[in-house]
């Protein structure tokens, strides 16, 4: 079974504040020794404000499925399969892929953050 660890920055606790704003999923399988409660709300509240993960229209292809997809050589059947997406053609999207500012927006707003890296809501500035 993998390791869970909680990140916490003085007193707030990282993993639960990735789960409050629809970062990240619970890993349910590995999350023994944890507040499982909190973790429930949190993802919970989560998907219900449509926050993050829980935005994108149809969802997104979870961790756990797409490593399965992987490791069976097999591509998912999921329409949300970042792979399906026009433009997209490997399992990063790159700024160059997307060919101007306007279009690098629409996978940040799929919540593609790492795009968004001076955390501006603005991905690929240097496009413009």
């Amino acid at each position: 079974m993998p390791l869970m660890a909680e990140v916490l920055k003085g007193t707030t606790n990282i993993n639960q504040a990735l789960v409050a704003a629809g970062a990240a999923f619970v890993y349910w399988q590995y999350i023994e020794g944890c507040d499982r409660e909190t973790y429930s709300r949190l993802e919970n509240e989560a998907r219900l404000k449509s926050f993050g993960v829980w935005a994108v229209p149809g969802g997104i292809q979870r961790p756990w499925n797409y490593r399965r997809g992987r490791k069976s050589g097999s591509s998912s059947n999921n329409p949300s399969n970042s792979s399906s997406k026009p433009g997209y053609s490997g399992s990063r999207y790159r700024c160059k892929q997307s060919g101007s500012w306007a279009k690098a927006q629409e996978p940040l707003k799929q919540v593609l953050s790492y795009l968004n890296r001076d955390s501006d809501g603005e991905a690929c500035e240097g496009l413009s």
